[in-house]
Order: structure tokens, then sequence, then C-alpha cells
């Protein structure tokens, strides 16, 4: 479904540990952004009806039923550089990216 580089999980690791415990990774798209949609990364404390929990590298990464329509073989990384650091999106179902690499068009 998606893969998280290890630069990725450790980043996302380091935010959960400074979240309550048991709290899980969430991985949503969302209309909006320069090119239709975006990448929404947040924590939650429960999953929904028709959410999916995936195990990637030692994390559960929990997408909505909608969004597992948009992410299909998307690649996460994480880098930093002299603007700071963020996560990068690589998606093989985009069809158009957004400048900022987190909104983009199938």
């Amino acid at each position: 479904m998606i893969h998280l580089s290890p630069s990725a999980a450790s980043e996302i690791t380091r935010l959960q540990a400074k979240q309550q415990p048991n709290t899980l990774f969430r991985l949503a798209v969302k209309s909006g952004g320069c090119s239709g949609w975006f990448y929404d990364l947040s924590f939650d404390d429960q999953t929904r009806v028709g959410d999916r929990v995936f195990q990637i590298e030692n994390l559960q990464v929990v997408i909505d039923a909608d969004s597992c329509n948009y992410v299909n073989g998307l690649t996460i990384d994480y880098s930093e550089d002299l603007m700071g650091g963020g996560f990068r999106f690589h998606n093989p179902l985009s069809v158009v990216t957004c400048g900022c690499g987190n909104s983009f068009a199938t």
C-alpha cells in the first residue's frame, strides 16, 4: 500500500513519542492545495468506521477508506535542508504535483 523511508519512520516515531500513549499515526488525502489534493499527516486516538490500519516500519498507519484510493504505492520520505525538515511524498498515481510537494492531482 504505502512505503515509509527509514528517515520518515524515524521522524514519525519521534513526533509520536510526544503524543499521548497509544496514539495512532493517520495519513489522509484532503481536497485543496494548489493541484486539487493534499496530504494530511496527524495523530489520532481512535480509528473510525472504514479506516484501514497498516503495519509499516514498526508503525501503525491509519488511512480512511476514501484516502486509500489516492495513496496506493505512495512513498513518504523525510529530509532536512537549509529551510528545515519536512516530509516528501512520491506518488505514482499523481499526474501533477505542486512545487511545494504536498499538493497533487490524479
